[in-house]
């Protein structure tokens, strides 16, 4: 049998410092232990089963003797009766913080998806308007409940009041709050179907969103109107004008040229390359120069710090709305993702390039999965001819007069007979 160890005082236990194991008595196997850099703890060493486990009981002094005690009797009470104290630990840990999660809030659970979905956006404003939306129009309905407890009623609770009458929106907000389930489940707070989800479920409930309304085009100047806007435009001395003009001339998106850093221009190779990450169908894009195009770039200032080519006042990127504002202050009927519009009706109806030629030049993707899957080059002698002729284009003013026809190339006048 082995030897009982006597029965210390509290004040004893507090003289111990040593380092090492120190029996304190009255409970067989209760120990202080003192680790080397003088931190103190408890343990129980006893029998469970057939093996000799050691069994941490708190820190001490935050767990006084007597507390120790008391739980060393607890770990004791629960061998006799076969219970493994170790596992049950483990189990009411396991059972804690299942119930925790299952508590997630939706509001939560969106802020934390949020945060993964940011990583994956190249555009600040994207980033932002995700978020928003949500804050906007679910977390009023459904933020403070736990996301195991969301089920189709609170779904259609937020969709159905706006489905009609601001489709776009609610459709964007159906899948985002489709994405924020989804994280929920992946990451184990809640199970079963997701509630969010279109086909098969809110398809058999709701309208489809294309025939609540009619898909609205960005507004876009007629391509025949577009010499005219440019012998406007190139009156205008701010950096936007220059950027809407870049916009015209490249046929590219505004946020691509927002964007755009001098470390992208090849002046050499009359060569625009946009990184994928920069791109919306993330893939490098090259965008030939025409010489107008690189005529502007050279008659732009430089500003210390900024790596922009079209500058903010305060020094960063030009805003999107301030592209657009230039638009309504000249009176067009058109936005600047509209040129893009205006370039493609042009190639279509006055040139005789394939589709596929000025698809490229606009950077849409390949919807043909067969096509995209031979399709290697991307066509940039082509593209670089097309360019060309488009520049010569938007340099000439067509005014109808009856029969004749006046043709105004930057700001001469002839007669075409």
């Amino acid at each position: 049998m082995p030897k009982k160890a006597k029965d210390m005082t509290a004040i004893e236990v507090k003289r111990l410092t040593k380092a090492g194991r120190h029996a304190v008595g009255t409970v067989s196997g209760l120990l202080l232990v003192v680790s080397p850099s003088g931190a103190r703890s408890w343990m129980v060493r006893t029998m469970v089963g057939d093996k000799r486990k050691s069994i941490g009981l708190g820190a001490y002094p935050e767990n006084s003797l007597s507390l120790a005690q008391q739980k060393a009797r607890v770990v004791k009470d629960l061998i006799e009766k076969g219970i493994d104290p170790i596992a049950e630990k483990k189990a009411r840990k396991v059972a804690l913080k299942k119930k925790s999660m299952q508590t997630l809030s939706f509001s939560e659970a969106a802020r934390q998806c949020h945060k993964k979905k940011a990583l994956e956006f190249t555009n600040a404003k994207h980033i932002d308007d995700w978020i928003s939306s949500i804050k906007r129009y679910a977390d009023p309905v459904i933020g403070d409940l736990p996301v195991s407890e969301i089920d189709l009623p609170e779904v259609l609770s937020i969709l159905k009041p706006i489905w009609t009458e601001k489709t776009d929106t609610a459709n964007r907000l159906r899948l985002r709050i489709e994405q924020v389930l989804n994280w929920a489940t992946v990451s184990g707070y809640r199970t079963g179907e997701n509630p969010a989800r279109w086909a098969g479920h809110l398809s058999e409930i709701l309208p489809k969103p294309n025939k609540v309304k009619k898909k609205t085009h960005f507004k876009a100047l007629p391509y025949k109107e577009v010499g005219v806007f440019m012998v406007e435009l190139r009156k205008r001395t701010a950096m936007t004008a220059r950027a809407l003009e870049w916009i015209i001339l490249t046929a590219c998106r505004s946020g691509e040229v927002r964007g755009a850093v001098w470390e992208e221009i090849n002046m050499k190779d009359k060569v625009w390359t946009i990184p994928a990450e920069r791109m919306k169908m993330k893939q490098e894009h090259r965008v030939p120069l025409c010489v107008d195009a690189i005529k502007l770039l050279e008659s732009l200032p430089r500003f210390e710090g900024s790596p922009y080519l079209f500058t903010a006042a305060r020094g960063g990127p030009l805003s999107d709305m301030s592209i657009s504002m230039l638009c309504r202050r000249m009176k067009v009927e058109a936005v600047p993702h509209g040129f893009r519009s205006t370039f493609k009706d042009w190639c279509s109806e006055t040139t005789s390039f394939p589709d596929m030629v000025s698809e490229m030049a606009l950077a849409h993707g390949i919807s043909n999965e067969v096509q995209a899957a031979y399709r290697r080059g991307d066509l940039f002698d082509k593209r670089r001819r097309l360019m060309d002729m488009w520049a010569e284009y938007v340099n000439t003013v067509q005014v109808d007069a009856g029969e004749n026809v006046t043709s105004i190339r930057r700001e001469k006048i002839v007669k075409i007979k």
